[in-house]
């Protein structure tokens, strides 16, 4: 349950000087962290996935339609008055990205667009944190937890932006997410929620919070935790070349829950994480090619 975004990213292989051009690669693609997660998970194995969003009326038959190619069952609301979410990625020469986001239609997913039927026959279900950044759809995501708890379907949460994250404050996020069993951070959102600069301790410390965390290193790979202890560090995959990591985190989350769904231990589940997360640096935008 998440975000549908349309991606446009510029790489640029020079630094970008105030005031004038620089030139750039600009492509546009379907994104959003929870349609990402969506879309890996999808591609790892997980043969029933649904998305829960909402889309402006300008793109939702476009949306809707790559979905289904990528082997996700779209559950979208169609927006008549706010344009579906769209995010500016400048994306630089070592592939590290900056986000500029105009969530358009993602946060006005109300109640309304929700039914608890959406996870009949679910067997985990994943939130995007984007959804917590605004009153509506953090509504509706409370809800949508409380019901998925209700019935003993596991519940996992991305922070998805330490931007955000920080404007909405951590107390009110600790708050929003409470009931979540599997937390999955970065290691900037890991620092931003306890205040503590090594991701380790911070990945231990929120261990006390939450039954698992895992927190997503980038090149360093992933840390797992739990009971206030790391219990385990899948490492990186090696990447010649990367082009653009956007989305890498949740092509991270796509292949850690699909392996865990289909019975790997948390140490294959993270390892196919990693594995996930070099490919989606290798492609322009967040989803799987092709």
């Amino acid at each position: 349950m998440g975000d549908v975004i349309t991606d446009v990213v510029a790489r640029h292989g020079s630094a970008l000087v105030h005031g004038t051009d620089a030139a750039a690669l600009i492509s546009t693609v379907p994104g959003g962290a929870g349609a990402n997660v969506a879309c890996w998970a999808a591609r790892s194995g997980c043969r029933d996935v649904r998305l829960v969003a909402r889309v402006g009326a300008d793109s939702a038959a476009w949306h809707e339609r790559v979905l289904r190619r990528a082997g996700v069952r779209p559950l979208l609301a169609v927006d008549d008055e706010a344009p579906t979410g769209t995010v500016v990625a400048l994306v630089d020469a070592a592939a590290e990205r900056t986000f500029l986001t105009d969530s358009g239609a993602v946060l006005r997913l109300s109640p309304a667009d929700w039914s608890p039927s959406m996870l009949d026959g679910i067997a985990h279900l994943h939130l995007s944190g984007y959804l917590l950044f605004a009153a509506t759809s953090r509504a509706t995501a409370r809800v949508v937890l409380r019901e998925a708890t209700r019935r003993n379907v596991p519940v996992s949460v991305d922070p998805a932006s330490a931007g955000f994250l920080s404007g909405f404050g951590v107390d009110a996020f600790l708050a929003a997410v409470a009931g979540a069993e599997l937390l999955l951070p970065n290691a900037d959102e890991a620092r931003l929620l306890t205040g503590l600069a090594e991701p380790a301790e911070a990945a231990a410390e929120l261990s006390l919070l939450f039954p698992q965390v895992v927190v997503t290193l980038g090149e360093m790979g992933a840390l797992l935790a739990a009971g206030g202890a790391v219990t385990g560090q899948a490492p990186a995959v090696a990447v010649r070349g990367p082009v653009d990591t956007t989305g890498a985190g949740d092509a991270f989350t796509g292949g850690f829950l699909a392996a865990r769904l289909a019975g790997a231990d948390d140490a294959a589940a993270a390892a196919a994480g990693c594995l996930a997360g070099a490919e989606a640096v290798t492609t322009v935008g967040g989803r799987p090619a092709g």
